[in-house]
């Protein structure tokens, strides 16, 4: 199974590009794995919140694939322990999922359309923290899910 992690939004800022880079390299020794920046519309300040959800959605949905296996990082989503998040991915993996999508919405968070194609939603916490840290917590839990799966010793309980 193929993991992507897709952002909507600026490149990584210095201060967590080097914490994502060490994760992504250490998550590529369980599966293959890819970051997809996608760039926020032009014009976004002349967009109005739910113009610019609209408009980020309809890139979202341009660029996946009907087997994708869509997983929204949102809010209001399920919050899983990581050994729960570990089960989830080794569930999607015995599925036959070619290919699982966490997707980082922008700003203002994802589209109605976004939210009705995404296969779960997940929330990392009841706090909010900025899409930089975001990108940064999310590679490094499914490192960690990674290594619960193979009973390593990175986790501990």
């Amino acid at each position: 199974m193929k993991l992507q992690f897709w952002s909507i939004g600026k490149p990584h800022e210095s201060f967590v590009k080097e914490g994502i880079e060490v994760y992504t390299h250490r998550l590529k020794n369980y599966f293959p794995v890819a970051w997809q920046l996608i760039p926020s519309p032009k014009n976004t300040g002349m967009l109005g919140e739910a113009d610019l959800k609209k408009k980020e959605g309809e890139t979202i949905l341009s660029l996946l694939k009907p087997e994708d296996y869509l997983v929204v990082l949102e809010e209001r989503g399920k919050m899983l322990t990581s050994e729960k998040l570990a089960l989830f991915i080794q569930q999607r993996a015995n599925e036959s999922v070619k290919t699982m999508i966490f997707l980082i919405g922008g700003a203002y968070g994802v589209s109605e359309e976004i939210l009705k194609r995404a296969n779960f939603s997940w929330s990392l916490s009841s706090l909010v923290f900025p899409h930089q840290l975001v990108r940064l917590i999310l590679a490094e839990q499914i490192y960690r899910a990674a290594t619960i799966l193979r009973n390593e010793k990175y986790h501990h309980t």
